[in-house]
């Protein structure tokens, strides 16, 4: 047996790149020559036993000694006694295959790891074991080129020359590697203190290595049963000792450790005594120090709330009621000396809810204190700034004696608040709105003029102008808006919504292909309400979303009819408008399914549009939104196509059936076709695309002729037909028009008649 540095400390070492790259490329390089040359004789059943010996008995062998980093080991033992039997070659194969094999039992027993371990410590054993061969050949050579191993003195002179080379080629290697790990310490040094106590593993595994050839080759079997026995009972022997050894050390340990922490747990009572008494000592003082303290906690706690009451946490701004403390003091003063005239500013975060969406709330409120302090940095000390709430900020301006200057301030205050910034990272733009509200006589309470000021806001935010000033049309304005949204949740119980229908011609042959459903409001009280007015309404509000339900259901549900009338009437469409918070929402494919099964009309004859806008606005989620739909059976169709921008990487994935070009790029061509170039960019990109064209707003005849000329496939317009109500369209249906004009100047002048909004596309 032999002692050799413990494994997993020499083995969990991590070498430089460099020198472990130079080790395995070296140690891989003679183990292959090895292979290569190994003397046929070698490959014995004898040599098989080795390697099985090596592989799956050395690495279970080895005994740790107590307290101690080296542990006992047949290694050396093995590669030393391939070397006497067979010779050098097999040494080396044997000393790899030993090393990999004990590598694999320590990774999977002891925790061992690191970088290439196992090819490294493999690879580091063939290369000494071939140190030891060259040694052991220019022993060789000393003897006339063979050395008479029955000798007992050439077979010890032998063995201390493997023993020796061994030792020295294993501890300047591993010396070298610990020297370039701890950056420049001195080899000697290193030598003696880590690999020196390491040539007993080398001397006993000569030792062994010799005793075991000795007994193979001159002693009976029965002196070798009685060796292999001694053997055996010394190792088993020896292992019971070391474990009693290595419990009794454990036992100690323990005990040290036991009796430490009685000391300490004493010492910690003694301390704990003195403390407790010197505490004792101070209670008094400490007592009136307490009360001293108290006292001004209580000021103090007083001094919090008054300011808590009347400031914002967050931004340390006035809150909402200081604010209106503030304005109802300067409504009075202005009603008795108009001189002190003030301007009251509201102010919005644009889109604040996605900063708190997409960078978290977190940032959000960073940004909110940012942009309190760039409103105080921009205003003068008399001047008031106060959050009223969320993302809404309200400004108190004195003494600027006009209208007009507020506004100055204003735009200075926007173009500050709109300079980029970044913010852990990230760059963030706000933008604002604001709506400014001169002092008046007829305001007697502040939330009358921040109402003013927030319509003046809203006013901002809907034109998109970044600042407003209030007028009392604008109040007119949001009151009407604000009765209209109220009016329009109820305009479907009421009965008040009602579709008209445009006809879809194709411009090849004339024959109809469907309609397009458009939706309008006769107001019980105002009459006819334009779809610019409350469209947008309904977006803002949601209501677009029910509105667009039942359109669909009643559109679905007239077109069933319609189809019955005649069978060339069998494959009519309609078309419906699909706004794009519709388009949003998941909830779509259950509308149109419902609308299906109510109608029970062929889905193909379904076709729903979405505007470019709509469809860019989200490219992803729109693409598997059309799909699905597509998957329903329903067409689909781009709307008001060229008004947007389309990338036209998302564009050839969307399922479309057909695009509907805008109308203003019909209405900007000229009566001899100029002004056509973009129409016939966009109808050619529809063919390319595989889809159907469809123009709208089509009310000339040349405009008819050119999109004819341009291969255009279907169009609607004033000239074809004006959107009519369901009677007077199922009157049409009836009497088979000539949908394509003979004269079409002649039907031209029609279209005059009708009022401007009813050219809107949607709804």
């Amino acid at each position: 047996m032999q002692t050799t540095s413990q494994l997993p400390d020499t083995l969990r070492f991590q070498p430089t790149d460099q020198y472990k790259f130079a080790i395995i490329v070296a140690g891989l390089s003679c183990l292959i020559f090895a292979l290569l040359t190994i003397p046929e004789g070698a490959l014995s059943l004898g040599f098989l036993a080795i390697v099985v010996f090596a592989i799956f008995v050395a690495p279970r062998m080895s005994l740790t000694l107590p307290r101690s980093k080296f542990f006992i080991s047949f290694s050396e033992s093995i590669v030393f006694f391939a070397f006497l039997v067979y010779g050098g070659e097999t040494a080396i194969v044997v000393a790899f295959i030993e090393t990999f094999a004990n590598c694999i039992f320590l990774m999977r027993n002891s925790g061992l790891s690191g970088k290439w371990v196992i090819l490294w410590n493999s690879a580091l054993g063939s290369l000494v074991a071939t140190f030891v061969f060259v040694a052991f050949t220019f022993t060789s050579k000393a003897y006339g080129g063979s050395v008479a191993l029955s000798d007992t003195r050439n077979l010890i002179i032998v063995l201390g020359v493997l023993a020796i080379t061994h030792f020295l080629a294993t501890s300047l290697l591993v010396s070298f590697y610990r020297r370039i790990k701890t950056e420049g310490a001195s080899l000697w040094q290193i030598w003696k203190k880590e690999c020196l106590s390491t040539s007993m593993a080398q001397l006993t595994g000569a030792g062994l290595a010799g005793v075991i050839y000795k007994l193979i080759n001159y002693a009976d079997p029965l002196v070798m049963a009685v060796a292999a026995a001694v053997v055996g009972v010394f190792y088993l022997s020896y292992r019971q000792s070391i474990r009693d050894i290595n419990s009794a050390f454990e036992q100690v340990e323990e005990a040290e450790r036991e009796k430490a922490e009685a000391e300490r747990q004493r010492a910690e009572a003694e301390r704990t005594r003195r403390v407790e008494a010197e505490e004792f000592a101070n209670q008094l003082s400490v007592a009136l120090a307490k009360e001293e303290q108290a006292n001004k906690a209580l000021r103090k706690s007083e001094r919090d709330f008054q300011h808590a009451a009347l400031h914002d946490s967050l931004t340390t701004l006035a809150n909402r009621k200081q604010f209106g403390d503030v304005l109802r003091r300067l409504i009075t003063d202005y009603k008795v000396d108009p001189s002190n005239e003030f301007q009251v500013l509201f102010l919005d975060i644009r889109s604040f809810k996605n900063i708190n969406d997409t960078l978290g709330h977190t940032i959000g409120d960073k940004v909110l204190a940012i942009a309190a302090k760039r409103f105080v940095r921009m205003l003068d000390t008399k001047d008031t700034v106060a959050r009223i709430g969320g993302d809404e900020f309200a400004i108190i301006l004195r003494g600027l004696g006009s209208t007009a200057k507020a506004e100055k301030v204003a735009r200075r205050i926007y173009q500050n608040i709109t300079q980029p910034f970044s913010l852990s990272g990230n760059s963030i733009t706000v933008d604002i709105n604001i709506g400014i509200a001169p002092c008046d006589v007829e305001y007697d309470t502040p939330e009358e003029i921040l109402r003013d000021a927030d319509i003046a806001m809203h006013y901002a935010k809907e034109k998109g102008n970044g600042l407003a000033v209030f007028t009392k049309e604008l109040r007119s304005r949001f009151l009407e808006r604000v009765r209209f949204e109220m009016d329009l949740r109820h305009a479907i119980d009421r009965n008040e919504l009602i579709l008209h229908y445009q006809p879809i011609i194709s411009l090849q042959d004339g024959q109809l292909i469907g309609f397009e459903a458009l939706i309008r409001w006769h107001h019980s009280e105002f009459g006819l309400i334009p779809p610019s007015k409350f469209i947008p309404i309904a977006e803002d509000s949601g209501l677009i979303k029910p509105i667009t339900v039942w359109i669909l259901e009643e559109a679905s549900r007239q077109l069933v009819r319609w189809q019955g009338l005649a069978p060339d009437y069998r494959s009519l469409i309609v078309s419906v408008n699909i706004s794009g918070k519709h388009l949003g929402d998941n909830d779509l494919i259950d509308d149109v399914q419902r609308a299906l099964e109510i109608s029970k009309i062929d889905p193909s004859t379904l076709k729903l549009e979405i505007t470019e806008s709509a469809a860019m606005e989200s490219p992803d989620h729109t693409v598997n939104m059309l799909h699905r739909l597509k998957q329903v059976g329903v067409q689909l169709s781009i709307d008001d196509f060229g008004t947007g921008y389309s990338s036209l990487s998302h564009l050839h994935k969307l399922p479309f059936d057909t695009l509907k070009i805008d109308r203003s790029f019909v209405y900007s061509v000229g009566a001899a076709g100029e002004n056509s170039e973009i129409l016939q960019t966009i109808i050619s990109l529809a063919k390319n695309l595989k889809m159907r064209v469809v123009a709208e707003g089509i009310e000339t005849a040349s405009q008819l002729a050119l999109l004819q000329t341009l291969g255009c496939d279907y169009g609607q317009g004033f000239l074809l037909a004006k959107p009519k109500p369901r009677e007077e369209t199922e009157t049409l249906l009836y009497q088979r028009p000539s949908w394509l004009p003979e004269d079409p100047l002649v039907a031209y002048t029609e279209h005059i008649s009708e009022p401007a909004d009813a050219h809107l596309p949607v709804f």
